[in-house]
């Protein structure tokens, strides 16, 4: 089988190589980090992503996956070499290309096939004679099972052959595969995750538009879902989106037509929409606190989204920083989360975050939050109220709790 090489050992990467290990490939992973990769060595993942520390192991005591520091030993005695190095966006919404570069640089003297599967911008492999684009569709939380069972797996190349060589590797997952050129590969991704995020902008409005017109929002999804053209993914309403993709994509995206002088407004909108999104939170928080100025806030869920540690970009985090500004005192919860962050006191039970809370708010979906011990809660604050950003909680028992409730697009029984 073709021997592996990955540079970088973050979310993608070390995905990327534990999964190819389990496979049956010899799978050589290089970092700059020495302390991390001293812990991968000794199967220790500091995140959080079910399945990741197994396969991990299982490729170690195999003695097909390894973790050095440095770029050079995944270079070398390879067949192939995946780039999968950060490209955080830029103030001005564009990628920094840095990390690629320098590893696209390093690489010129391999005779491995080098596959990109960073997120870069169209146009960036097509640079780089004989590299090819292979881009990842990674949710967080769900890593493992998106890399060995894909909905589809997409190769960018000038040659097709190498393309093709590249795609046999994920011939054990039965994904379809999409051949085709570097620029449409690198436009896959940023076309699918901009979607996403209209869709969910899309949703945030019509929950909105819900709350004016006396309209139930689970009841219109259920009618939209039905239809095998919208589907039902991305249509519960929220705070707004985040995490380390869609943010950053969109504005990658909207830079790129920028830059073609291609006009792109439904994406413009979607993301004022998003931020819009954040303000209509704290306007309900404000309503039901009276004054946000020194008010005590209780916020349950800190993370982007359950069944991840990430906080990047989260619109929980974002929602806090609003209350902040205002004069809130703020205490939270989040399953993943045990140390303060931002203007964030992080306590250890739901019950410690709602204690003598004004308003109690609810901001990331973790299915723990529905099933929470509600009279308790409602006895340590003294006027109990919650809003519900995520429709996670059950109407009917929080307010026979007890508690006045706010939900997003949703009637309150």
């Amino acid at each position: 089988m073709p021997r592996i090489g990955v540079i970088g050992a973050g979310y993608v990467g070390l995905t990327t190589a534990a999964c190819f290990a389990h496979l049956g490939h010899d799978v050589i992973c290089a970092d700059v980090d020495a302390d991390k990769v001293r812990a991968l060595n000794a199967a220790e993942i500091g995140a959080h992503e079910p399945g990741l520390r197994d396969l991990v192991v299982e490729g170690r005591r195999a003695g097909r996956l390894r973790f050095v520091t440095g770029n050079r030993a995944a270079l070398s005695d390879v067949d192939l070499v995946f780039v999968c190095v950060p490209t955080p966006c830029g103030p001005d919404g564009r990628a920094d290309l840095s990390a690629v570069s320098a590893v696209l640089h390093e690489a010129g003297d391999s005779d491995a096939v080098l596959v990109v599967k960073s997120t870069v911008p169209v146009g960036t492999t097509a640079r780089y004679p004989g590299v090819v684009s292979n881009p990842e569709f990674l949710r967080k939380g769900f890593a493992v099972e998106d890399f060995l069972r894909p909905q589809r797996v997409v190769v960018g190349a000038a040659d097709e052959p190498v393309a093709r060589r590249v795609a046999r590797l994920y011939a054990a997952t039965g994904a379809p595969v999409v051949i085709t050129d570097n620029a449409s590969a690198e436009l896959v991704k940023y076309a699918s995750n901009c979607f996403l995020a209209l869709k969910l902008s899309y949703v945030n409005t019509l929950a909105e538009l819900c709350e004016e017109v006396g309209a139930d929002i689970d009841g219109v999804t259920e009618g939209m879902c039905l239809d095998e053209r919208i589907g039902s993914s991305c249509l519960a309403p929220g705070p707004g989106w985040g995490g380390s993709c869609l943010p950053k994509d969109t504005r990658a995206l909207l830079s790129t037509a920028d830059a073609a002088l291609v006009d792109f407004p439904v994406l413009r909108a979607a993301i004022s929409t998003n931020s819009h999104q954040l303000h209509r939170v704290v306007a309900k928080v404000r309503a039901v606190a009276g004054t946000l100025a020194g008010a005590r806030i209780g916020l349950l869920g800190l993370t982007f989204k359950a069944g991840t540690d990430d906080l990047r970009d989260s619109p929980a985090l974002a929602v806090a920083d609003l209350l902040a500004a205002e004069g809130a005192t703020l205490t939270g919860y989040d399953p993943c989360v045990d140390a303060d962050v931002g203007p964030v006191t992080v306590l250890d039970s739901a019950e410690a975050a709602a204690r003598d809370a004004q308003v109690l708010v609810v901001l990331t979906e973790w299915p723990e939050f529905a099933e929470l011990d509600w009279p308790a809660l409602a006895a340590g604050m003294p006027d109990p109220a919650i809003v519900d950003t995520r429709n996670v909680v059950p109407a009917d028992k929080v307010t026979e709790a007890g508690f006045r409730l706010v939900t997003t697009g949703r009637k309150v029984p």
